[in-house]
C-alpha cells in the first residue's frame, strides 16, 4: 500500500462503469446510485483514517456490491407484510387484527375507481360519508346512529367535546386507563375541554359515589371498560344498569367505553367478562364507543353509536371533519360488518376470529408437520413442536391466556437474537418470541396458508453469529 492509502480508493466513475452499478443506474436512478457511491466512499475513507494499522482496501467489485445492497435494502419500503409468529392475536405493532377476504375486496374495488363516498346515486345530491356504514351497525348493536372516526380515542375525545365541553364527567377513579404509547383517558378527557370528576377509589367504586358526585355542572356519567388491565381481590364497581338508572333520574346521558368492539358474547370461546356493543345499547346507555380494529376484526377506527340526538350532536362538531374516516376505512368496516350479520360465518372469514377459534388439536398437528421441515433448514440446529400459552394482545382480555402449540427453533452456529433479526430482516419478515434460549414460532397467529413460507425463511437464513 502507498504512503497515501487514500490515493488507491476507486473514483465515483470507476464504481458507476462496474456491471452492477450500471444495471442499477438504468432501472433505479443515476442520483440515488451516486448518492449511494458518495456515501460508501465517504465510508472507507472514515475507515481507512480511523484504522489502527494498514488496512486492506476493498476491490471495486467488492464496493460496488456493498452499494448495490444498501441500495436494494433501501428500496424495501418500512411498511411491510409480516408473518405473525409471536402468538399474540392483536399484536398492535403488527397493525392488530389482520382482515378478511371480503374486506380486502371492498378496498380493492373503491379505491381503483371513484366511490359513492359522498353521494346517494338514486337521488344524485350529497350524502354523509356514514351512510356507507350507519345501517350496518344500527341493525347490529340495535342503537339509533352511528358515527366513525380514525380510532376510538378519537371517539372518547369527541364525544366529550360535543357533549360535555366546559362541564363535568363523572368517572370511576378506577377505570383512568393509560392506553398504549403513554396516552392516558385523563389527558384525553382534558383535551376535549370536558372536566374529569373522578368517583370512588381504584379498587372501589359504588353506584352510589356517582349519585354524590352530581351537580348542576355534571354533563354525563361515564363507564369505561378496563380493557388491558385486571382489579382483582377485594374490589367494586358500579354496573352499567345502575348508571342507565341514576342517568335517567337525573336527565344526564350515559356514556360507555366498551374499548375491544366484541359484537357477540366472547365468553362462548373461554373469555367471560367482556362487554358486548349490543349488550350495552339493549341495557340502555346512550353512546357506546369501540374499536374496529380489535375484536370486531376490521380496520383500526373508533365507533360511536347510541341515541340518535346525541350522534347528530357530535356530527355537527367541528372535530367530526377533522377525525373522519376515508373510503378505504368505511370500505373495509362495511364489509366486515356484513360478515358480523351471521356470527358462524364471521368465525370462519374473519381472520382474528377464525384464529381465535382455531383448535389446540389443529395447532399441535400443524407444529409436529412443520418442526422436522424447519429442522432442516441449515441455520438450525433443531426444532420441535411444544405446547405453549399464550395472550390476546391489543389492550383486550388482559389475564386470559389462550393455549397454543410452537415449533421451538435451537440455531446453528448463531445466537437466537441474531436468527431472529434474520428473520425480521428476511423475506417475507417473520417474528417470533425468544423464551430459553430458542425461538418460538408460534402457530395461534400464524394462518394456515403461511406454514411453508414459514419454512422457506428459515431455509433462507444463513450467516454465524
Amino acid at each position: 500500500m502507498s504512503r497515501n492509502p487514500l490515493r488507491n480508493i476507486p473514483s465515483v466513475n470507476e464504481l458507476l462503469e462496474s456491471p452492477p452499478l450500471r444495471r442499477l443506474v438504468d432501472r433505479i436512478s443515476h442520483n440515488v446510485v451516486v448518492s449511494t457511491v458518495r456515501n460508501v466512499l465517504d465510508e472507507v475513507r472514515s475507515e481507512v483514517q480511523h484504522a489502527a494499522t494498514d488496512m486492506t482496501l476493498p476491490s471495486v467489485s467488492e464496493l460496488a456490491d456493498r452499494v448495490a445492497r444498501r441500495i436494494s435494502e433501501a428500496e424495501l419500503p418500512p411498511l411491510r407484510p409480516v408473518i405473525n409468529a409471536t402468538g399474540i392475536l392483536l399484536h398492535t405493532n403488527l397493525g392488530r387484527a389482520p382482515l378478511a377476504e371480503e374486506a380486502l375486496a371492498e378496498i380493492s374495488a373503491v379505491a381503483r375507481d371513484y366511490a359513492s363516498l359522498e353521494i346517494d346515486l338514486a337521488s344524485g345530491r350529497r350524502s354523509r360519508r356514514v351512510v356507507a356504514v350507519e345501517g350496518l351497525l344500527v341493525q347490529l348493536t340495535g342503537a339509533e346512529a352511528a358515527l366513525v372516526v380514525n380510532n376510538n380515542s378519537a371517539a372518547t375525545m369527541i364525544a366529550l367535546a360535543a357533549v360535555a365541553a366546559g362541564r363535568e364527567v363523572i368517572v370511576s377513579r378506577g377505570e383512568l386507563v393509560e392506553i398504549g404509547g403513554s396516552f392516558r383517558l385523563p389527558d384525553v378527557m382534558a383535551a376535549s375541554g370536558a372536566v374529569l370528576r373522578e368517583v370512588g377509589t381504584t379498587n372501589k367504586t359504588r353506584a352510589s359515589d356517582y349519585q354524590a358526585a352530581i351537580n348542576e355542572r355534571t354533563a354525563a356519567l361515564m363507564l369505561v371498560h378496563p380493557s388491558n388491565y385486571a382489579v382483582v381481590g377485594f374490589t367494586e364497581s358500579a354496573s352499567l344498569a345502575e348508571l342507565v338508572e341514576i342517568g335517567r333520574k337525573h336527565r344526564l346521558p350515559v356514556i360507555h367505553d366498551v374499548g375491544s368492539g366484541a359484537m357477540f358474547d366472547f365468553s362462548q370461546f373461554g373469555f367471560p367478562g367482556e362487554p358486548a356493543a349490543p349488550q350495552s345499547i339493549q341495557t340502555g346507555a346512550d353512546l357506546v364507543l369501540f374499536s374496529g380494529d380489535k375484536l370486531l376484526g376490521g380496520p383500526q377506527c373508533g365507533i360511536l353509536v347510541g341515541r340518535r340526538s346525541i350522534i347528530e350532536q357530535i356530527s355537527k362538531h367541528p372535530l367530526a371533519r377533522a377525525l373522519r374516516v376515508g373510503k378505504l376505512t368505511l370500505a373495509a368496516l362495511s364489509a366486515t360488518l356484513r360478515l358480523h350479520r351471521d356470527p358462524e360465518r364471521a368465525r370462519r372469514a374473519i381472520p382474528l376470529l377464525h384464529l381465535l377459534t382455531t383448535s389446540v388439536e389443529n395447532l399441535e398437528n400443524r407444529a409436529k408437520r412443520l418442526a422436522p421441515q424447519i429442522a432442516a433448514a441449515p441455520a438450525v440446529a433443531a426444532a420441535e413442536a411444544i405446547a405453549s400459552t399464550t395472550f390476546f394482545g391489543g389492550g383486550s382480555l388482559p389475564t386470559q391466556e389462550i393455549a397454543t402449540w410452537c415449533v421451538a427453533v435451537q440455531p446453528n452456529e448463531m445466537s437466537v437474537d441474531r436468527l431472529a433479526t434474520a428473520l425480521r430482516l428476511g423475506t417475507p419478515a417473520v417474528m417470533g418470541r425468544i423464551q430459553q434460549g430458542r425461538l418460538l414460532l408460534d402457530l395461534r397467529s400464524v394462518m394456515p396458508r403461511q406454514d411453508q413460507e414459514l419454512v422457506a425463511a428459515l431455509g433462507g437464513v444463513t450467516g454465524g453469529s
